[in-house]
């Protein structure tokens, strides 16, 4: 297919997405049935959803659409989710993905490759496995689409792993994201060739030939006006997705030029609600903290661990007590089938370098259970008068007080470190 490239040091604006959207259709005139993957509410920031609305609108006259949301291991979008990232597009039209039981296997990448991958430290097998709607659903086209931006797991959100992981099954997901925790989050953060993107680029060229997919990816930045979309990337090879990473590691990258004795990061209360997905601000901040520093999470929205009953319960049973005790644990083979538990709890942890505060809503989770699982804990309507979410701006702060302070509003939407 003939790809579309556009990049946009401010805004790319209505009429020239529009554009492209029409020069993507204009090459598959023939096509019936589409299924459209887009990121789930967590990525609200990424314009998927505007894209997504746009998508449907072109094709509902013309064509049977399906939207499979790419939730992964995260809970199903509710119906206020739903509306607020996809507008007025009809309930029916969305299905929903359930990693524990909807998938097929499609083949397997071979534990040579992983051993390889992981210098030895990883050697296991790992089943290909996908949504069988996503595979079986005789679709004339199917569409993914999402934000490419820094990634704990994979180095790269997006592309791929939109399908391996958002539409997949729990050997890939497990093992993922067990190999990246071993092979360790610094070597992911930020690069294209993450060791789990390669498992990734391994099933894409081995499995997903023969697919009529296309995908639609973004880069945006957000501040106190909104979300502003830098770059969209459409195609059926890794070259957008190429192209995306080099404008992402520009935007969505921030070099400190001190390390932080402090760091406060806002979580949205509407898209981060559980530790498993809040601990973004963990990740995307660790490499800018200082030795012995604190990082404080405003977190007034988060109400469980896991996105699950299944996580929750194993993350509630094991904590986040660092790197050696939780590989000690996976070793002693306590976590069956449940590998993606302990690689969270591994990249959760600061492995006693910095302290972590969640300043959560008591009402939603006591004190005595963010301290059992390693945690300090705060109140977050005391942690928010003093550090305003509505106030402060990006970047460095002074406090009234004189307390020094670097404030992060969003960190899901990048990646915070110190120049190598």
């Amino acid at each position: 297919m003939e790809e579309i490239y556009l990049e946009s040091r401010s805004d790319i604006v209505p009429a020239d997405i529009e554009a492209a959207v029409d020069s993507l259709l204009r090459q598959f005139p023939n096509a019936k049935r589409v299924l459209i993957v887009p990121p789930d509410y967590t990525r609200c920031f990424s314009m998927a959803g505007e894209l997504t609305q746009l998508l449907y609108k072109c094709l509902h006259r013309t064509a049977e659409i399906d939207i499979m949301p790419a939730v992964g291991t995260h809970a199903m979008l509710s119906a206020d989710e739903r509306q607020k990232m996809f507008g007025d597009i009809p309930a029916d039209v969305f299905l929903y993905h359930r990693w524990q039981t909807d998938t097929v296997r499609i083949g397997e990448i071979p534990a040579e490759l992983v051993a390889k991958i992981s210098e030895g430290n990883f050697a296991e097998p790992i089943d290909i496995e996908v949504n069988r709607r996503f595979w079986e659903g005789s679709y004339d086209l199917i569409l993914s689409v999402g934000q490419v931006v820094p990634h704990e797991v994979v180095g790269m959100a997006n592309y791929s792993k939109n399908i391996f992981v958002g539409l997949g099954g729990r050997q890939m997901i497990n093992k993922s994201h067990m190999l990246g925790a071993i092979c360790g989050i610094e070597q992911a953060l930020g690069n294209d060739h993450a060791p789990a993107r390669q498992l990734f680029d391994y099933a894409q060229e081995h499995c997903l030939q023969g697919l009529p997919l296309v995908y639609l990816l973004t880069v945006t930045t957000t501040d106190h006006a909104g979300t502003h979309l830098h770059g969209l990337y459409i195609g059926d090879s890794r070259k957008p997705f190429e192209k995306a990473v080099a404008l992402s590691q520009k935007r969505n990258i921030t070099y400190l030029d001190r390390p932080a004795k402090k760091i406060v990061a806002y979580l949205d209360p509407y898209e981060l609600k559980t530790t498993w997905v809040g601990n973004k601000g963990i990740y995307r901040s660790r490499m800018a903290i200082a030795d012995g520093g604190e990082l404080l999470l405003l977190a007034p929205g988060i109400h469980a661990f896991g996105e699950n009953e299944e996580v929750d319960r194993a993350i509630r049973a094991y904590g986040y007590v660092g790197r050696d005790k939780i590989l000690g644990f996976y070793r002693e083979n306590c976590f069956p089938n449940q590998y993606m538990v302990p690689a969270h709890l591994i990249h959760g942890s600061s492995d006693g370098r910095f302290s972590i505060t969640y300043a959560v809503d008591p009402a939603k989770m006591s004190r005595e259970e963010i301290e059992h699982v390693g945690f300090h804990c705060m109140d977050a309507a005391e942690a928010m008068r003093r550090y305003d979410p509505d106030v402060l701006q990006d970047g460095w702060q002074t406090m009234p007080d004189g307390e020094e302070i670097y404030f992060i509003r969003n960190p899901a939407t990048g990646l915070w470190r110190l120049p190598e």
